[in-house]
């Protein structure tokens, strides 16, 4: 890419878009195209089409999706298979008609068999049963990663998919329902810590990103009670969905960027066949190569954020996949790795959402 080159980036306003948008106006790209949502429909083929017929971009940075955890994939199926398989089709396919020079895909780590070898490799995929509650939103990500390896067989595109595992960082969603389970247990611990303290002020002013209004504090505490968290005459407690010993991995979303940019300017899709007579899997894995139990993320996140009290875990809810590890030895031999570690990341985004708690301009996810 060239500094002036008109990239457009897709989902500009999410996490990983965001922090695209930021990387590449700090590598000082000038020729960004963004479009929200009210102004792009990109479930909408008909004005996708309109659009990239209008812009003609060079490159495309696909990092529109619907995303959510464990509770909203579970809930939402169809939406979650139905709206990022229309998306991706649309802007795919639009960049094919349209001579986009590159494309990046971002997918997820979720595409891989619930009961993969770990660390997880590129080539496990399709090789095993997914994890039930996010299948159908892995199924639209992996239909991603088929759909640009297939144009690139068939039209000679240069398409590339790059699966992130679980990520963090500045404009990440902290809302109940949807949340990942980072910023889901910032909020959760941040809650627990000042009901601890008994700072019912501070708790009115993050439930209104709920749209709460209880002012009692009789009131919120019955409220908090449903999201875990409770006080008795002892005690603080915090009660956090399953048994707290599945691993996960994490990596900021600013790492993830700077990985996004770094394989637009450096890789190829031709770099990544190894079999010429049989080519699959050419995705890449974008990670740390570490991982940690939930328990252990609680305790990085209760020591940060000062929480006094009690952390359990309700083994009545589910864990999903028990271990995600991906094998990012294929990211490393083209040259990238990962800049920022865990409790740094986490001690930043503390910071953040709690900023966010004191700016008017907030608009919930």
């Amino acid at each position: 890419m060239n500094k002036t080159s008109k990239i457009y980036i897709a989902g500009h306003r999410g996490l990983v878009g965001s922090a695209i948008v930021r990387k590449l106006e700090q590598d000082g790209y000038s020729n960004l195209v963004l479009r929200s949502h009210s102004e792009l429909d990109l479930s909408n083929q008909q004005a996708v089409d309109k659009f990239f017929a209008a812009e003609k971009p060079e490159y495309v940075f696909l990092a529109a999706a619907k995303v959510g955890g464990i509770l909203a994939n579970n809930t939402y199926r169809a939406d979650f298979i139905y709206e990022n398989l229309q998306i991706q089709n649309n802007i795919i396919h639009a960049s094919y008609k349209n001579n986009v020079k590159k494309l990046l895909f971002l997918g997820s780590s979720c595409i891989y068999p619930k009961n993969a070898p770990q660390p997880m490799a590129e080539d496990c995929l399709l090789t095993g049963e997914l994890e039930y509650t996010n299948e159908p939103y892995a199924i639209a990500k992996i239909a991603g990663i088929k759909m640009c390896e297939s144009y690139n067989l068939q039209y000679g595109t240069n398409y590339i998919a790059v699966m992130p595992t679980n990520l963090y960082g500045p404009n990440d969603n902290f809302d109940f329902e949807s949340s990942h389970v980072l910023p889901a247990m910032i909020r959760k611990i941040y809650l627990a810590k000042l009901l601890d303290e008994g700072n019912y002020t501070a708790i009115i002013n993050d439930l209104r990103l709920e749209n709460i209004k209880n002012n009692t504090e009789q009131q919120i505490q019955a409220q908090l009670v449903k999201y875990g968290i409770y006080k008795d005459q002892e005690q603080t407690t915090l009660k956090l969905w399953g048994s707290g010993t599945p691993r996960r991995e994490f990596l900021h979303v600013d790492d993830m960027a700077g990985a996004c940019v770094f394989i637009m300017n450096n890789v190829n899709f031709t770099d990544l066949i190894n079999n010429p007579q049989d080519i699959r899997n050419t995705h890449i894995n974008i990670g740390t190569g570490e991982d940690l139990t939930i328990k252990e993320l609680s305790a990085i996140i209760k020591e940060q954020i000062s929480y006094q009290g009690k952390i359990e875990f309700d083994t009545t809810k589910p864990d999903g996949t028990r271990k995600k590890l991906q094998d990012v030895s294929k990211i490393h031999s083209l040259g990238w790795e990962h800049k920022i570690e865990l409790s740094d990341g986490v001690r930043g985004l503390i910071c953040w959402y709690q900023a966010l708690l004191v700016d008017s301009r907030f608009v919930s996810h």
